[in-house]
Formats: structure tokens, sequence, C-alpha cells
């Protein structure tokens, strides 16, 4: 039946070429819109490493400064500048807001989900013509299913929703790697021109370095060698892709911002990213993000979620470990191929690295979702292997084990200092037990249609289910989230603005939140623990007469040694509060 719907919507459409482009437009609008761009801007920025990003770049306009970034006074050299750029550009057009922090991310998403969205259609054009069929369900359900994967699952909207490096550093690999691809792929065609995708190729390769360091290429680079010596064709290609002029367009775009910020601050540049936040990241465990060796198996199934239980058979669908057929086959064929070795590479690379983040396997995601597209196009068209059944099931019991999961989440989830009354908020608001309403019906319909055999529901179903839970569970869950843990901080922030005096310090004492000093767009003084706090305070008394402006935990003036008398409450809100210390007042 959605077969021979398609048929028919395919003849109508194959006559008026503006209204497939149309459809693809709008397609593409509607799911990067409710996935990336709806309520975008509503939440406030999130601690801790949101509000870097976003006070970093506002630092570039006040002080004039493109090329150091800043936070609180002090150099941040944990990434390079396109992220800043972009933010800051951002700032200019529509002001210093939320929304400005987070479209560079959500734009990085939707161009490389189009960019997916284009690939796939010309990849199943040409493999209808070489094998001299016409499928339309192929051509276009099954790119857009892969498009709508590739938007709703946790790591995609995470990242794709939030102010930082990884998403666009995603954008720039993931672009890069499809237009290589394209690029490779159009040669065996006489069109003239396809030159271009190498050229976008290495435009988005500098944009990857200027986004987040030699990983950017390595990442590129790994890859692509390792799918042309597996199809044998390394040489061939190397000349083919007229690799000096590329690395000189890399170097030409990339350099100059390295070059600029190095002869500003030297060793400590250079220290600072390429030794700690490179190469140490690589080789040891910094700030404490160690895990197992499996530890990115979880992530891929959880952040791929529910898509992933497909990639096992997705991958032994294509039989990779038959090389003479994949040598044989032409360029076109071989794009599912690079798919897996995009996918394997990035996963083996953030493996052997000691430190390990969910993020850093961020660009793997738009692979999956080829991978498992890829397996649906040939289950519609050939007979499903076992594999595929057996995963279908493993869909089946997965989406039950989280809809069971949802109806126990706040009681378990652990005490949050920031955040004390979340779980219970959470539990009032019941939506955690929506959503395991949303995955129980998924589970069932799963089951109904397995047993029915219509096996291009299943996809839809998941993806239908996505993006409820995403209407009436995650967006609301954020809301409350907001509400619990970062509302006070900005609400307490504006009162400091209000309130603090010239040559007035802004302390805070036993935390460190970066959005307070985003949102009062003032330097803050962190300072880790009571004791310190203290010994501050009686140092400052001793040279002022004047007061400091303390945000703080209540329990936290007794442990100081503060007593009522000593300060005045300004502001309370949520687990903080903020205080003026009278430094006159020398009990203390």
């Amino acid at each position: 039946m959605i077969n021979r719907a398609f048929d028919d919507w395919y003849q109508y459409i194959n006559k008026r070429p503006a209204l497939a482009v149309a459809y693809s437009v709008l397609w593409l609008v509607l799911v990067c819109g409710l996935a990336f761009f709806w309520h975008l801007g509503s939440i406030g920025l999130i601690d801790e490493t949101e509000p870097l990003f976003a006070e970093a770049s506002r630092q570039m306009i006040v002080r004039n400064d493109w090329i150091t970034p800043f936070f609180n006074n002090e150099t941040r050299f944990d990434k390079p500048a396109l992220v800043y750029w972009f933010q800051a550009i951002g700032y200019l057009i529509i002001g210093v807001n939320e929304w400005a922090v987070r479209i560079p991310s959500a734009t990085a998403a939707m161009v490389t989900i189009g960019l997916s969205f284009y690939t796939l259609q010309w990849y199943f054009l040409k493999r209808d013509a070489l094998e001299g069929v016409s499928l339309p369900t192929r051509r276009w359900l099954i790119p857009s299913l892969a498009t709508a994967m590739m938007a709703f699952n946790a790591s995609m909207l995470v990242w794709g929703r939030t102010g930082v490096s990884d998403m666009l550093l995603t954008g720039c690999i993931a672009s890069s790697l499809l237009c290589f691809f394209l690029g490779y792929a159009k040669q065996e065609e006489v069109e003239k021109g396809n030159d271009g995708w190498y050229f976008a190729f290495y435009v988005l390769v500098a944009g990857a370095i200027l986004t987040k360091g030699p990983v950017g290429i390595v990442l590129p680079g790994l890859i692509i060698a390792a799918f042309l010596f597996y199809i044998g064709n390394f040489i061939e290609v190397l000349r083919e892709i007229r690799l000096i002029p590329g690395l000189l367009i890399i170097f030409g775009l990339s350099a100059p911002w390295y070059m600029l910020v190095i002869w500003r601050n030297g060793s400590n540049y250079i220290n600072s990213f390429f030794g700690y936040h490179n190469v140490e990241r690589f080789t040891e465990v910094v700030n404490g993000h160690q895990a197992p060796w499996f530890f990115y198996f979880i992530v891929v199934l959880l952040g791929f979620a529910p898509y992933s239980v497909y990639l096992p058979s997705a991958m032994l669908n294509l039989k990779f470990w038959q090389i003479q057929n994949w040598r044989s086959k032409t360029r076109v064929e071989q794009f599912s191929l690079f798919a897996f070795i995009w996918f394997v590479v990035v996963f083996g690379f953030f493996t052997i690295a000691v430190t390990k983040l969910p993020s850093y396997v961020l660009p793997l995601m738009p692979a999956s979702a080829i991978l498992v597209a890829i397996l649906w196009a040939d289950v519609i068209t050939k007979s499903p292997t076992p594999g595929f059944r057996f995963s279908a099931w493993v869909n089946v019991i997965f989406v039950s084990a989280c809809s069971a999961a949802l109806f126990y989440v706040p009681k378990l989830l652990g005490y949050d200092p920031a955040a004390p009354t979340f779980p219970q908020i959470l539990q009032q608001s019941n939506i955690t037990v929506v959503g395991g309403i949303i995955w129980l019906i998924c589970a069932v319909v799963l089951a109904f249609l397995l047993i029915r055999k219509n096996w291009i529901a299943l996809i839809g179903t998941n993806l239908a289910a996505f993006a409820l839970f995403l209407l009436f569970v995650l967006t609301p869950a954020l809301f409350i989230m907001d509400g619990t843990r970062q509302l006070p901080l900005r609400k307490l922030s504006a009162v400091a603005v209000q309130n603090i005096q010239p040559q007035e310090e802004l302390i805070m004492v036993g935390f460190k939140k970066p959005t307070v000093a985003f949102y009062t767009q003032r330097y803050v003084n962190y300072i880790k623990t009571d004791e310190g706090a203290n010994e501050y305070i009686q140092k400052k008394a001793a040279t002022s007469n004047s007061s400091v402006l303390i945000l703080i935990q209540p329990k936290k003036f007794v442990e100081m040694g503060l007593q009522p008398t000593d300060y005045q409450i300004l502001g309370n809100s949520g687990a903080y509060q903020l205080a003026r210390v009278n430094l006159k007042n020398k009990s203390f």
C-alpha cells in the first residue's frame, strides 16, 4: 500500500520539478525546525560549558579582540575561534541572547541533515539507473526517514540545541565527508564541475580545524585513507583530488588565526591548546573524564536510540568483509561502505583515546543514520534477513525497557545541590508517565507490525514516538530543569546587576556557575572553599572599608564564620542567596 501510494505521488511530482524541490525543503524545515529551532532560545544557558562559550564570544565584541578568546578576564584556549566568531556575529545581528548562542549549532545540524538528504537522494537515483529500475519509495521515503533519524535522536538533539563547539565540528566533518564522496562518485560521470565538491571538502576541513583543532583534519583524513586503501585506489584518488592545492586551501583558511594567536600568546597558547587540550586528552585522563573501554557502545546505544538496535544488522547486511566484491562495484555503490568506515574510524579513534566524553563520537551519528537508512532500503526491495527480524524484536524489547524505566525516573535521579527540588517537581508533573505511555504504545504497535510483516512502518513508528516524546516529555522536562537549576541564577544575576555598587566585587563561593558571568556581564571571583572565602574577605577587609557581593548557598554563611549582622540578604532564589558583606564590620 505504501509503495503504491509513493508510486502515484512520484508520478505526480515527477512532472513538476519545482514541487519536488518544495517538498524536500518543507520536509527539512519541518524536521529540523522541530528538532533544533523550536524553543531554541526559550531556555536559559546551561552550566557549565555553554556559558563559557557564550561569554567568551561576547568578550570578543567588548574587547574588540577577535583573535584571543577571554572568559572572566582570563584567556580561554580550550577551543579555536570559529564558534566564537559565529556566536559574536549572532550577537551583532540579533543581540546578546540565548538564540545567538545556539543558532550556530542548530544551523550546523540543519546543514548536515540537508546535505545528507541530497546525497541519499542522489545515491538512490544512481542506484535506480544502475539497476534499471524505478523505485520512488526508495528514492524519496528512505532519504526522508534518514534525515528524520538524524534529527530525532538524543545526541543530535542535545548538541544541536547547545551553544558549544561539538555540533559545529560534527557539521564540518560530516559535511566534508559527504562532499568528498559526492566528488569521488561523480568523477565517473561525464558532467564537468565535479571538482567543486572537492573544493567544498577542503573548505569544510579548514572549518573543522578552526572549530576544534587538529582533530578536524585527522578524522576526515583517517576515514578517507581507510576507505581508499580498502577499495584499492588510494594513489589514483590522491591524484584526482589535487591534494597539494587542497592542503594549501586548508592551510590558507585555517593557519592565519593560529599564527596570530600564537604570535600574541606564545607558548601559553601552544602548551594549553595543543599540549593539554589535544595531546593530553588523547593520551591521559583530563578533568576526570575517564570511562571503561565499552563506554561508547553505551553512548551509541542510548544516543542513537531507538534506531541504534538496527546498526549491527545494517553493518552485517553490507558484507564489508567481501573486499573484492566492493572493489568491483561502481563508486556510487560504495557509499554504504564509506558510511561504515566513517562510523568505525570515529568510534575506534575515540575508544582508543584515554579521555572520554559522550560528545566526542557525535560525528558518527550521521553515518549511523545513513547505515540504517540503507538497510531499510534493502528491506523494502528484498526479503528481510534473519538478522533484521531479530533486530526488530530487539527494538520492541528496547522501547519496552525504556517505557518501564521512565515510570521510575524521578525516583532514580540523584540529589543535585543546584536543583534540589527537580525530582519532586518532575514527579508531580507526570511527564515521565506520559513518556512511559508513549514508548509502551510504540512497543505494542511495533510488535503488531512485526506480526503483520509491515516492515516499512517500523522505522516510521519509532520516529513518530520520538517526535511525540520530544514534544510532550523532553521539552517540558527541559523547562522544569531550567526553572529549578538555572532560573535562580539568572534571577540573582539580575539582582546583582541592579544592586552592585561601583568598585564592588562579586564573589561566588563553593561552586562555579559561569552563567553568572554571562548574565551579569562582569567579572566574578570564584572561590572554591569556605575557608578560602573567609580568608579572602578578611584580607580584603584589612585594606578596604567597602563591601562585596557574595553568591552562596545559605548554609555556607555559618561555615564561613559569618554572623547575620555581617551581611545583608539582597536576594534568595532556589538553592542560592545573594548577600552584601560589609567589610567595615570586623566581627568576622
